[in-house]
């Protein structure tokens, strides 16, 4: 039962986040003595290691999830929310003191359904997070104050949308900050931006892990436009050439077959050239903004990442017509 018509409800989901949960928590808990924040829940995927032990060091009200990944988190937390607006923050991200009180003032439009901020970064000194970094907030730069699509690691929604709209679908495991924003507007709500609301976060220093998130990115996009057509083109955050690029890559490696034919060997150096080129406009947009050369290496990255998210799409695509036939069975 909501309680109280002029506050916040902040809901944290995490799993395995003893790492980062303390400096997360130790962020937002000064907000409780001031502003409109009254409650914060922590929903606790399936940790098995210190998480608990260190939120218990908090007045954060704690509830133990069921391991069913961070949609299914974030639908416990808001549910038990006892405030009008829920803002979600996510485990590994610590809040600006601002963050809040930076989104509020989009709600004030009874059409906006939900509102989100920006990021900063915990660990400058690693390459891997601050391409990452760097990449994203250049994309908010050239993002307008309405837009068609957030996410939700600093996102703010009126709770009466999320019980419209029953919340997060929990099988995406990856995009339902994606999926969740199309219903949104497909129920007539508007989307607000603000750059100026951050919170940083601890970004993947691990090529490794951060690659077998891209292939799980991948697989979910198939899932996400074949589900809600229309936005594969493009939307508010990436460009048509952004969503185009793990299928050149699949391509790419698919034609390096040709090479057994010596006169079709331009065919795979044409795919090799324009993968290569689609990686240009960012990594220069990157360098002349940062005026850094070490973000030449966006070109690396941005090129091997398309070939993991190519590779979960093919998975992707492959899962989804599985279940389209279990389904008409």
């Amino acid at each position: 039962m909501i309680v109280n018509t002029d506050t916040v409800s902040l809901v944290v989901p995490g799993r395995n986040c003893a790492s980062t949960i303390r400096q997360c928590a130790a962020a937002v808990v000064p907000l409780l003595d001031r502003g409109p924040l009254g409650e914060i829940i922590f929903v606790d995927d399936g940790s098995t290691d210190g998480t608990a032990g260190i939120v218990a060091e908090f007045p954060v009200q704690y509830i133990a999830g069921a391991g069913r990944g961070a949609g299914a988190a974030r639908n416990i937390g808001w549910k038990a929310a006892r405030h009008p607006l829920v803002w979600f923050i996510d485990a590994d991200c610590v809040a600006e003191p601002d963050a809040l009180e930076r989104l509020l003032p989009h709600l004030d439009d009874p059409k906006v359904g939900a509102v989100s901020g920006s990021y900063g970064t915990m660990n400058p000194e690693s390459l891997l997070a601050c391409l990452i970094h760097e990449e994203i907030f250049q994309r908010h730069l050239g993002m307008p104050q309405r837009v068609d699509f957030l996410a939700t690691f600093n996102v703010i929604y009126r709770r009466a949308v999320l019980e419209q709209l029953g919340g997060f679908d929990e099988r995406y495991l990856k995009a339902q900050d994606a999926e969740l924003s199309f219903r949104t507007m497909g129920a007539g709500y508007e989307l607000a931006f603000e750059r100026d609301s951050r919170v940083k976060h601890y970004h993947p220093t691990n090529w490794w892990k951060y690659l077998r998130t891209q292939r799980q990115q991948g697989y979910w996009r198939v899932w996400l436009h074949l589900s809600h057509r229309g936005h594969a083109a493009g939307d508010s955050y990436s460009s048509f050439v952004d969503h185009v690029q793990p299928p050149l890559a699949m391509l790419l490696s698919a034609s390096f077959v040709l090479l057994l034919f010596p006169p079709l060997w331009w065919v795979p150096a044409a795919f090799l050239l324009l993968l290569t080129a689609a990686q240009l406009p960012m990594t220069c947009r990157l360098v002349r903004r940062l005026r850094r050369v070490r973000y030449v290496a966006f070109v690396f990255m941005g090129f091997v990442r398309s070939l993991w998210r190519g590779v979960g799409m093919i998975h992707g695509m492959a899962g989804y017509l599985r279940s389209r036939l279990c389904r008409t069975r």
